[in-house]
């Protein structure tokens, strides 16, 4: 199931507010906890970044050398 910007909204709006259900576009989820709130926001805004191409963290290594081949 592909997110949108609304779902999480509309997931943020209910964390901010205490409540346990989240509707949006007819469709209505029941959470048992805020903890659950929370790690679907995370899960939503992961597949939104990895959908967007945009990459959390990493590193890079860079090999310098001078001109005497050192």
């Amino acid at each position: 199931m592909a997110y949108t910007i609304a779902d999480l909204d509309a997931v943020k709006r209910a964390i901010s507010s205490g409540e346990l259900t989240v509707s949006h576009n007819g469709r209505t989820v029941t959470y048992r906890s805020i903890g659950e709130l929370l790690k679907a926001k995370a899960d939503i805004e992961a597949e939104l970044s990895a959908a967007a191409g945009n990459r959390r963290g990493g590193s890079y290594r860079f090999n310098f050398q001078t001109l005497r081949g050192e």
